[in-house]
């Protein structure tokens, strides 16, 4: 029997990105694959059911999910959903492996061979898997354009006839891949931009989109490429050099985050209460607590005239590029185990192990297991 593939509608409260797109679907039934789509699964992404050759759209959830031996979704199933996938199937999705136990014991219930996204290992062969990195880079120019749009003044400097117009000055803190896109984008729209990491390495990162770097004398490289949590005397001292550049922007983007950890502080209600009346923090954190201390998840605060922003699941809402992207994920991660239609793993390769979150009805990634303890 060919390897059978399952895609869902996803059904998460403002997904709108899907699993499979068209072009790598055609991809995995030329490995010798079956695919089931349900019914209207793309639609959210602008992929209508047509437009995937030679697949059938299925009008459920539980006609989707029979006799599958691979699901693949952006995000987590719901309890409802892990009841319905075949028992020792296999899961590949984002599935936020670090915030629910409960979850994770459903799936060890099913035994089901689940693979999480985030847990990719940082390393040069994977990058073109890396599904977080595609995502946090729709995220960085969605913060960029927010900023623009709800900014009170240009971005651009502008010469008119009445004078001219001198250009927007935007902070960006986090140097990962969203603060990266996040400073061209503002770039590009011609406002001045400054940039932070305690990444050393991201100076250079910085300087070369044309961006000034701000220098609060703190490094703090971790292992992966990620940051390490700074330590009390670090977080005062990146916190009074930072106030002085907050202050002074129109706009602040946040991009900073810890795998597994609630999203540091680093915007105080000391520093609001110093910046312009009118400026605006775009908190691309505020899914994990956020950056800035009176963020408030999918809302608008405003706090001393400051505008503050939390804005949910931005990779959706450019869901036709972002499923583009993460469909290519993953099919660059499945497609070397694909042989003669059948899915067959080496479970001592280093990504596949490194990424590998539960098998045989347990938890297996030691890095979930110290975290949240057996599941």
């Amino acid at each position: 029997m060919p390897l059978a593939i399952a895609v869902a509608r996803e059904r998460h409260d403002g997904e709108r990105r899907v699993a499979l797109v068209p072009e790598t679907a055609k991809k995995f039934i030329g490995l010798g694959a079956s695919i089931r789509m349900e019914q209207s699964a793309g639609i959210e992404s602008h992929f209508l059911d047509p437009d995937y050759a030679g697949i059938s759209a299925t009008p459920g959830l539980p006609e989707t999910y029979a006799g599958a031996d691979l699901i693949l979704r952006v995000t987590p199933p719901s309890p409802e959903e892990i009841a319905l996938l075949p028992e020792g199937s296999v899961l590949i999705a984002l599935l936020r492996p670090f915030e629910d136990k409960a979850r994770l014991a459903a799936l060890n219930a099913r035994r089901i061979t689940a693979f999480a996204l985030e847990l990719l290992p940082r390393i040069s062969r994977a990058q073109s898997m890396d599904a977080l990195s595609s995502q946090a880079s729709c995220a960085g120019y969605q913060c960029g354009l927010i900023a623009a749009a709800r900014c009170v003044k240009f971005f651009p400097m502008l010469t008119t006839a009445a004078g001219t117009i001198r250009p927007a000055r935007v902070l960006v803190i986090g140097a990962g891949v969203a603060g990266l896109q996040a400073i061209a984008t503002c770039k590009r729209l011609g406002a001045m931009v400054e940039a932070y990491d305690v990444r050393s390495a991201a100076r250079e990162q910085i300087e070369s989109l044309g961006a000034k770097f701000v220098d609060t004398g703190v490094a703090a490289d971790g292992a992966g490429g990620y940051a390490r949590e700074l330590s009390a005397e670090e977080k005062a001292q990146q916190t009074e050099k930072l106030a002085k550049a907050v202050a002074q922007a129109d706009v602040v983007i946040t991009t900073a985050s810890i795998p597994g950890k609630k999203a540091p502080i680093i915007i105080t209600t000391d520093m609001i209460g110093r910046m312009k009346y009118g400026a605006i923090i775009v908190d691309m954190a505020a899914e994990t607590g956020g950056n800035c201390v009176m963020t408030q998840p999918g809302e608008h605060v405003v706090a001393n005239d400051v505008n503050i922003h939390g804005p949910l699941n931005l990779a959706s809402r450019m869901p036709t590029h972002a499923s583009e992207l993460y469909a290519k994920n993953l099919w660059n991660f499945l497609s070397p185990w694909i042989k003669d239609g059948k899915l067959e793993f080496d479970w001592s390769d280093e990504i596949v192990a490194g990424t590998l979150l539960c098998r045989d009805g347990q938890t297996v990634h030691a890095g979930v297991k110290q975290i949240l303890g057996d599941a």
